[in-house]
């Protein structure tokens, strides 16, 4: 089986074409932090514009990089939603059309479906595991039994973790993006010079809270003129704010993986993935957590941690495979949540 993927769900237009071999033959990714950087932050209509302005360009270039003509391919995925709606409507009319012209199934995509399978697609890794997925929207401990089969466990009762590095080095004055700038800088900090505060540490569950610390960092910038602000201080607080996070999310993690292994013994496998996933610093902690805890962790390799069609093409033939498609008529959805039977949390919001 080979399938074309598309995705456009935010800030990154990629096109990708995989096979049922686990094999990626091609993965075109175009980022547009340059168009976004001016503004401090993604301009969803800024993003709209360039995912149509590029993505033919790009297909075009994934199909000539995997060797494929249209009428080779078995099916086409693209990201249905979560996301932008603008993009997400990109990237669907797109996939739409080559289906519809090369008579193809059309597969819709959920976006975190994408990001919570692609390491079936890097490293093969069995049903059922333990997800930590972690991005600049979403926060969240789901069991995943299966394609499709999602059981939410935990989510962020506020910001989502991406959301507060991103939110807390522009604060810093680190520029954009902030995730990764932040962690460049804290490499070079003192992680215990700033007390931080560890949000619900040590409570009953799996749920997630990082808006305090995200003040607590204003507070101690607000402490410090701006002539003492000096790189020496940012670096420090950027380090202490990192094992800050990486603390918080040991604790819940560790929660999450008892209730794991209660239910599900046969598991042992915990996964980490979204953006956030790209963190060298989190993946060494959460290592620690399995070492313990007798499981392993898999992440995919960084390029895969962030936005990228390889992955919602593999979810789309994991799709496939089952006999499931989708409808010409599928509507692009701005909020799609994996376990749409989870309770809400309240203050969670559309993150939930």
């Amino acid at each position: 089986m080979i399938v074309l993927g598309i995705e456009t769900s935010c800030d990154e237009t990629a096109a990708a074409v995989v096979n049922d071999k686990r094999e990626i033959l091609s993965n075109r990714v175009l980022s547009q932090l340059d168009d976004h950087r001016p503004y401090g932050g993604v301009v969803p209509e800024i993003a709209a514009r360039a995912h149509l302005e590029h993505l033919d360009r790009l297909v075009a270039e994934a199909m000539d990089d995997a060797g494929v003509e249209f009428d080779d391919l078995d099916a086409v995925a693209c990201t249905g939603g979560p996301g932008l709606i603008g993009g997400v409507m990109v990237g669907t009319m797109t996939a739409k059309a080559i289906a519809f012209a090369a008579q193809k199934p059309f597969m819709a995509v959920n976006h975190l479906e994408g990001h919570a399978l692609t390491v079936r697609l890097t490293d093969d890794v069995a049903f059922p595991y333990l997800l930590l997925l972690v991005s600049g929207g979403h926060c969240q401990v789901l069991i995943v039994e299966g394609v499709g089969r999602y059981k939410r466990i935990g989510t962020t009762i506020d910001d989502a973790v991406g959301e507060a590095f991103d939110k807390t080095a522009k604060m810093m004055g680190l520029g954009y993006p902030g995730g990764p700038a932040l962690e460049k800088i804290a490499e070079k900090g003192n992680p215990n010079r700033f007390g931080l505060p560890r949000p619900l540490r040590g409570r009953p569950g799996c749920d997630f809270s990082f808006s305090g610390l995200k003040t607590a960092v204003r507070n101690y910038m607000d402490g410090f003129p701006v002539e003492q602000q000096t790189e020496d201080v940012k670096a420090d607080l950027a380090a202490s704010f990192q094992r800050a996070v990486g603390d918080t999310l040991i604790d819940r993690a560790r929660n999450a993986v008892f209730e794991f292994m209660q239910d599900y013994p046969a598991g042992n496998t915990l996964v980490l993935a979204g953006g956030v996933a790209a963190n060298k610093y989190l993946r060494g902690r959460l290592t620690e957590l399995t070492d313990q805890a007798g499981m392993k962790l898999v992440a995919p390799p960084l390029d895969l941690c962030t936005d990228n069609a390889a992955m919602i093409a593999w979810a789309g033939l994991e799709r496939f495979r089952l006999g499931e498609r989708d409808d010409l008529d599928f509507k692009p959805r701005p909020r799609w949540p994996l376990d749409p039977e989870a309770p809400k949390r309240p203050g969670a919001g559309v993150k939930a």
